[in-house]
């Protein structure tokens, strides 16, 4: 008999007063949640399922059995963590609010700019800068496609795309991240002056990845992704319930680097949409986000200009994806998300700071109410 435990915020107020005190703000961040569902799973079925408020939380806990007690307080204790700012050189990164991260892909078959930054480095550049300036607290530089179908890429090419991009990004003050899933990418990206590593694969990929990690001590992003220790990352069997078996799937890939010896504050989780994921799967995932953060770490978005917004849109093309781009960063927002993966930084930014404008107006929304 096996038990698995999942408790997953259901309810969401603009601010504790609205609920007279009984909510919590989710993992430290702008989104307050004051109902949840705890959820017991036993040999893949769910057989319970609770609803709680955070004043009877306690109690719901005190019905588990036996074997997930321990697991329940510390999904409850997550909730309510507040993560600490990223360090990423000269730049502090704080993950009280959703963040931007921008893309800057050197590859010569990015589904959404074609090559374009790899063909005109000074391109690039300039791009790079523009998205700095328009409020990207951090810059992630791939050098390999993610694509469906992509062709795996040498590392030694990978490396020969990246170094001149994050080189040039380090220059101008950026914080830095390297989007690649091979130790020897992530080592000669340090090496450069990158800040953090995107591995899409978890860091299942590559055997000794893990290792450089900790043996840097930088923050990592861990992505779900069904074929994440081959080739084909969209590559996979079918799910039994997508949105607890990404669930496990991150807690497995992310006790594994704490065995490796990472630090439990360098590790970010993604629960990889679009990744050996269908539509139904997408979109499960993302009205799921909150559960997340049971897990205790800050969480990465990366929905931009993705199929799923052509498949929801009469199969609008990469290029004219903003729309549907801001709504699911938006998603991720209400979410309690600390970082979006996103192409379009000023428009993101603008979202955000909409959105925050308002987060800030509700805290005094209640002002007047008696108590």
């Amino acid at each position: 008999m096996t038990d698995a435990l999942y408790i997953r915020p259901i309810g969401f107020a603009p601010g504790p007063q609205s609920e007279h005190g009984n909510a919590i703000r989710l993992a430290g961040g702008m989104v307050y949640a004051s109902r949840f569902a705890v959820i017991l799973r036993r040999e893949g079925k769910v057989v319970e399922r609770w609803l709680a408020s955070p004043e009877t939380m306690a109690e719901v806990l005190g019905r588990l059995p036996d074997d997930c007690g321990a697991e329940g307080e510390a999904q409850w204790a997550n909730f309510t963590l507040a993560h600490p700012p990223l360090e990423l050189g000269a730049r502090t990164v704080r993950l009280d609010q959703p963040q931007a991260m921008g893309i800057l892909n050197v590859t010569p078959d990015s589904f959404s700019d074609g090559g374009r930054f790899l063909d005109d480095p000074e391109a690039g550049r300039a791009h790079a800068a523009a998205m700095v300036e328009a409020g990207a607290a951090i810059l992630d530089i791939g050098g390999e496609s993610t694509r469906p179908r992509a062709q795996a890429v040498w590392e030694g090419d990978e490396i020969e795309r990246v170094l001149p991009a994050i080189e040039a990004c380090v220059g101008m003050g950026a914080a830095v991240s390297v989007d690649t899933r091979k130790a020897a990418v992530m080592e000669a990206a340090l090496d450069a002056g990158a800040h953090m590593v995107n591995d899409v694969s978890g860091l299942a990929h590559d055997p000794r990845s893990a290792e450089v990690i900790a043996a840097r001590g930088c923050p990592v992003v861990l992505m779900h992704a069904l074929g994440a220790g081959g080739e084909d990352l969209h590559a996979g069997g079918e799910y039994g319930s997508v949105v607890f078996d990404v669930f496990d799937a991150l807690r497995t890939r992310r006790d594994a680097a704490l065995a490796a010896g990472i630090a439990r504050e360098c590790i970010l989780l993604d629960p990889g949409l679009g990744f050996g994921k269908s539509l139904a799967d997408n979109t499960a995932v993302l009205n799921a986000l909150p559960l997340f953060h049971a897990l205790g770490h800050p969480l990465l978005l990366g929905a931009s200009r993705k199929r799923m917004i052509g498949a929801l849109s009469n199969e609008a093309p990469a290029v004219a994806r903003l729309g549907g781009s801001i709504a699911l960063a938006m998603a991720g927002m209400d979410a309690g998300v600390q970082l979006l993966r996103v192409h379009d930084v000023g428009e993101t930014v603008q979202a955000r700071n909409v959105w925050r404008g308002l987060r800030d107006a509700a805290l005094t929304d209640f002002a007047d109410l008696p108590g």
